[in-house]
């Protein structure tokens, strides 16, 4: 065998992109004196949310209930009697229309969700982006490792390791509307996508010469 001396350098990529695709949350809770009253409830709000959401152009592929629950409810201070039953269920919504986020949201409060969880934007294609910031860091990493061979006077020989990680992907916004409160007026919901910044941290190895 021959040893061989290595280099590592590392350089960073970074890429703007605006997030085209978000996912919502909203639950629907209902109550009854049996389990059936609450479940029926339970099913006709949600039938009124899931209506309201797909008359703004949401496809039904894209509404998925996400949890489906009926509990009794005690009344504590007379011991374990049940005095009720509360059910309540989610839906995960696709939105990808990104601009009708807003409406989507008021759309289901209006027509009966009464907690709303947290909202998260995605990236559809994430590849050009990804690739963008890449090339960006591997110039920078070639870049540094052509300037150090220099001032420390060795020649660079062949690539023998890549290492890449990524970051900066957008991540869910809390949001969280308290059960009654969004039967109240209430001014229109505003959550902005905005933009992310992909970044791309590569690591190259080579032999020294």
């Amino acid at each position: 065998t021959t040893k061989s001396d290595t280099f590592q350098v590392s350089g960073e990529g970074k890429a703007t992109t605006a997030p085209d695709l978000a996912v919502v949350n909203v639950g629907v809770a209902a109550q009854g004196s049996t389990v059936k009253v609450a479940q029926d409830q339970l099913n006709s709000n949600i039938n009124k949310v899931s209506e309201a959401i797909k008359a703004l152009g949401v496809d039904a592929k894209d509404i998925q209930t996400s949890g489906y629950n009926v509990n009794p409810t005690y009344d504590l201070t007379g011991g374990q009697r049940i005095t009720g039953y509360t059910a309540n269920s989610n839906l995960t919504i696709k939105i990808r229309q990104i601009d009708k986020i807003n409406s989507v949201i008021d759309a289901a409060t209006g027509a009966g969700a009464n907690q709303v969880g947290g909202v998260s934007f995605e990236v559809s294609d994430k590849t050009k982006v990804e690739n963008e910031a890449r090339e960006k860091a591997v110039k920078e990493a070639k870049k540094k490792a052509e300037q150090a061979a220099k001032i420390a006077g060795f020649k660079l020989g062949k690539l023998i390791n890549y290492q890449e990680n990524f970051g900066g992907y957008p991540g869910p916004i809390p949001l969280r509307a308290a059960q009654g409160d969004v039967q109240k007026a209430q001014p229109p919901t505003q959550i902005e996508p905005g933009t992310s910044e992909i970044t791309v941290t590569v690591t190259l190895s080579y032999e020294i010469r």
